[in-house]
């Protein structure tokens, strides 16, 4: 089979079924002006790394005008770009600079929330009880004699309730920081205005949209309002004990309503528009997002949540695939993303370590080994580009990056370090902006200083110190990425029946087979041409433990 570029043109509107996605958190990625911040122009100077790489598209988390309050989750202006970061037109060039490389535009949404800042919320706030303002947000008095207390005990994700008091007496929800204010969507007029947002920018070029918390639009808004109580005011305990569907605000039936509007919007393109939600739910309930008249491909999270351990993941890869072929949509796979430790980090942490109490320690306790995590870092990497299904890569792990589970807690951003009450460290250790040379202030990222401190040990990882080097993680991407386009061909898998224990052993096609050892023991190699290797083999005809390879 030749090697082709992916077939990303109109004539293919499935081209994100089989697609690798790398994601972008756009402050950490290229700082072009020296504010610290990472920026678009950044972003668009440092593009051809990306199609070097081998990816198909790029998922562009959120870039729009924020106080950073949760990372830039916290919108003010959905259809606008934050000044720190840029203008629309350098949005555009963007987009341009992508395609002309070959590659897909796709942007992260947020459409369970608003920024605090937002025009509706502020209007909203003026306006008092009862105004329609209110109504496209959640509002509600208070409990108690004199309505002290909040509506309900509903918890937020970041810590603490889930509801602000105004200075009206009025309590408003947020499911996340109390920036975040929730949005009605039973209120029409939240929905049209999103429409209009998802227009704009399938109008500037995007190719798809990554949907943020996909699973919490729709609430249960009828009075009384329910509390959760024993079954976990957090609300993620209570999906487990609730029937399907019934959650006050968690994956409730109503929210397939709002995504099969969205569908005809996306079908109005050519081709159409993909989307990929951000679906906390368990399995047979994420297969719902997923159906050709909705969103088309929802997050496997199971995957990333998984364990170094062959048997799980089996029941895992095997229940994800009978699960996208159910709803007519692709698998995915992902193992680092914005919110949670780098892979190279927590495959190694020993089974049952939480990793938010291994960040307290800054890492400290279990120390993790780099160059064992590594190790397994590319063996899980080399499994997972192997699997049926679209590829989601996080930056900075195609260098092996680790988490920087030692930042100072003086510099954390995070609001889950403050909403919990220094409880939780939160999710900067994975967002220290990149290396890309061995010198200078940010290691290239910046003409100064970035926006979150680098270890000394980036300089190591930095794209200048491993491009073109032999055995790096960099060129084992680049390498991984070019031989699956092309082996490519079809979306299932076959399990090597009699595997040893501990390895994960699949065909793909007649031409591709991969093995991997989850155990801590070599295995004999199977026979087969080995068309690439995870670390160098040790050429006495076996597998060493937390390697992959893939065979022709």
């Amino acid at each position: 089979m030749a090697d082709r570029p992916p077939d990303l043109s109109s004539k293919n509107p499935d081209w994100w079924r089989q697609a690798v996605i790398y994601q972008v958190y756009p402050r950490s990625f290229a700082d072009a002006d020296g504010d610290g911040l990472g920026d678009l122009r950044g972003l668009t100077q440092r593009l051809s790394h990306l199609a070097t790489l081998g990816v198909d598209a790029l998922w562009l988390s959120p870039f729009y005008p924020s106080e950073l309050a949760d990372g830039g989750y916290d919108v003010i202006d959905p259809r606008g770009v934050d000044e720190r970061l840029g203008t629309l037109d350098d949005f555009d060039a963007l987009v341009a600079e992508a395609h002309r490389l070959g590659l897909k535009v796709v942007v992260d949404i947020v459409p369970n929330h608003t920024s605090h800042l937002h025009r509706w919320f502020q209007e909203a706030l003026r306006a008092g009880p009862g105004s329609a303002a209110r109504e496209r947000y959640v509002f509600r008095p208070g409990r108690g004699t004199r309505g002290e207390l909040p509506p309900t005990d509903w918890q937020s994700v970041f810590g603490g309730s889930a509801w602000h008091r105004v200075a009206d007496g009025e309590w408003y929800l947020h499911l996340f920081a109390p920036e975040q204010p929730d949005l009605n969507w039973d209120d029409e007029e939240v929905r049209a205005d999103f429409r209009a947002t998802l227009r704009f920018w399938s109008d500037r070029g995007v190719d798809g949209f990554r949907v943020d918390v996909a699973h919490g639009l729709a609430k249960d808004l009828t009075e009384p309002l329910r509390d959760l109580g024993a079954l976990g005011a957090t609300g993620e305990e209570a999906l487990r004990h609730l029937p399907p569907g019934s959650h006050p605000y968690w994956d409730r039936d109503e929210v397939h309503e709002i995504y099969r509007d969205w569908r005809k919007i996306f079908d109005t393109y050519h081709p159409p528009r993909m989307a990929v939600a951000e679906a906390w739910v368990p399995g047979d309930r994420r297969a719902r997002y997923a159906r050709p008249d909705e969103l088309g491909q929802a997050f496997n999270f199971e995957y990333l949540q998984a364990g170094w351990d062959a048997a799980e993941l089996r029941a895992i890869i095997s229940g994800e695939l009978a699960t996208a072929r159910s709803a007519g949509a692709s698998a995915t796979w992902v193992l680092s993303n914005h919110d949670v430790v780098r892979h190279a980090s927590r495959l190694m942490l020993p089974p049952g370590t939480d990793p938010e109490a291994w960040l307290l320690t800054h890492g400290t306790a279990p120390a993790v080994d780099p160059a064992a995590g590594l190790r397994r870092a590319r063996a899980a990497t080399l499994l997972m580009l192997a699997l049926p299904g679209s590829a989601y890569l996080y930056q900075g792990e195609e260098l092996g990056l680790p988490e920087v589970a030692d930042l100072p807690t003086q510099v954390l951003q995070d609001p889950i370090w403050e909403q919990t009450g220094h409880t939780r460290k939160g999710r900067d250790g994975c967002r220290v902006p990149l290396p890309w040379t061995t010198t200078g202030p940010s290691y290239g990222f910046g003409p100064g200083a970035g926006w979150l401190p680098q270890p000394a040990s980036f300089a190591a990882y930095a794209v200048e110190a491993q491009s073109g080097t032999e055995g790096s993680t960099l060129e084992l991407y680049r390498t991984a990425l070019r031989l699956r386009r092309k082996l490519l061909d079809g979306e299932t898998l076959t399990w090597t029946p009699d595997a040893p224990d501990g390895v994960l052993d699949f065909t793909r096609t007649e031409a591709w087979r991969s093995v991997t050892n989850l155990g801590t023991e070599p295995v004999p190699l199977p026979a087969g041409e080995v068309l690439l290797s995870s670390t160098p083999l040790p050429g006495d005809g076996v597998l060493p433990p937390d390697t992959t390879v893939w065979l022709a």
